[in-house]
């Protein structure tokens, strides 16, 4: 009896295995990519900026109040998460660069116009 009721739970089971395997990969085929979910967010984020922007503007500040909302702060923590999406979604390349610096010294001594030998110097004693 106990093995009868094991097989019956573990038929019954089975099917939703069965369908829970097959799901990632279904998932996996009609999910957008990571970087248009992140395109999406960014658009997100430009509505909400708005929004939030409007608010701040026609919000009336109340002198009396003891607390209010801090409109600005929240205007910057949206753009440093904009700027975090933009900075994943197009990092910034480092450009092969020259390992040897310029001189910028373009400045010489002129030569002499005596040769060093049609010079005599003194004998010192």
């Amino acid at each position: 009896m106990a093995l009868s009721f094991c097989t019956a739970r573990f038929n019954a089971i089975l099917p939703v295995f069965a369908l829970l395997g097959l799901m990632p990969q279904a998932i996996a085929e009609s999910a957008p990519t990571q970087r248009q979910e992140l395109a999406a967010a960014l658009r997100q984020l430009d509505a909400l900026q708005r929004v939030v922007a409007q608010s701040a503007a026609t919000t009336p500040l109340a002198p009396n109040e003891r607390y209010y909302f801090d409109y600005p702060r929240l205007l910057g923590d949206l753009a440093r998460v904009r700027s975090g999406i933009q900075f994943y979604l197009s990092p910034s390349r480092a450009q092969p660069r020259d390992a040897t610096e310029l001189n910028s010294d373009y400045r010489q001594e002129s030569p002499p116009k005596y040769h060093s030998t049609s010079l005599k110097l003194k004998e010192q004693p």
